[in-house]
């Protein structure tokens, strides 16, 4: 076995990732939500605010954005990061965004409290172990092929460089099946579980690649026992520069939370999130 550090057998109790005032891995589920990409000042704090309103810990969004395409749109790069950290200020709440090159680690690194490491980049050994030498908590994203163990491999280069704070994403492998853009792995949640002290969240808007699966998935996830969601919101997906078939509106995200309380509570799940969340939805 290579990842004696991200071992449940190293390590019996459950490792709880402390980002701010937010714990992931204990016994609230977490739940970070905000557009696939940032692509413009207003519109993103527009969406940071309701998503803050809802209850929401974390607010994600890429400003280095990884595209099969070249000719796709890539990111607002430097700009995005500052529009970041402006909603983090307005809203309070940390940020969660993608570093794709060891070049960016600085700058990413100080707009970030949390570096996402993309499914593209899981093996991207160079990049693991300058994301781990931050000292940032790193968000560790599957790889579109890969399994558990190379999975938990990738955790423990991060590992390796002195920081145990690393939360695990399942967010879809790539499977025959061309319905959906991926196939969400449920059975990986447990595995991880058993296999690992690290937490585990779960990405249904990049597994499923459309929208109208996202609730149904993310209630999957969270009875399979995963400490959290990684969810795209957008204030109008039908205009978004990248991933728009798969994003939720802010009122299609207060169902979905609604939808989920249930579920968390069944298992044994805290939530932050009022039974009816305060927003009206006809301004959304």
């Amino acid at each position: 076995m290579g990842y004696m550090l991200a071992s449940r057998k190293t390590k019996k109790d459950n490792t709880l990732v402390k980002v701010g005032d937010v714990v992931i891995g204990g016994d609230h589920l977490t739940v970070i939500a905000g557009p696939c990409a940032v692509e413009d000042r207003d519109r993103y704090i527009k969406v940071a605010l309701q998503l803050k309103k809802l209850g929401v810990q974390m607010l994600r969004g890429g400003a280095f954005k990884p595209r099969t395409s070249p000719y796709a749109f890539q990111g607002l790069a430097e700009k995005g990061l500052d529009i970041l950290e402006e909603a983090k200020r307005i809203t309070g709440l940390p940020v969660v965004t993608e570093v794709m090159d060891t070049r960016d680690i600085e700058l990413v690194a100080r707009c970030a409290d949390v570096i996402q490491i993309g499914s593209r980049n899981m093996q991207n050994f160079i990049l693991l172990k300058e994301a781990g030498r931050t000292g940032k908590p790193v968000l560790l994203k599957r790889g579109l092929s890969a399994t558990i163990e190379e999975w938990l491999m990738a955790a423990e280069y991060v590992m390796n460089e002195g920081n145990s704070q690393v939360i695990m994403c399942e967010r879809g492998i790539r499977t025959f099946e061309t319905h959906t853009r991926n196939t969400l792995d449920i059975s990986a949640i447990p595995a991880i579980k058993h296999l690992s002290h690290l937490p585990v969240i779960v990405d249904p808007s990049h597994a499923s690649g459309k929208w109208g699966m996202v609730a149904p998935l993310s209630k999957a996830a969270v009875a399979a026992g995963a400490d959290g969601l990684l969810i795209e919101v957008h204030p109008c997906p039908d205009e978004a520069l990248c991933d728009g078939g798969q994003s939720l509106t802010p009122g299609n995200f207060a169902d979905l939370i609604n939808e989920i309380i249930p579920v968390a509570e069944a298992v044994g799940r805290k939530c932050l999130f009022k039974t009816k969340p305060l927003v009206n939805k006809s301004i959304m």
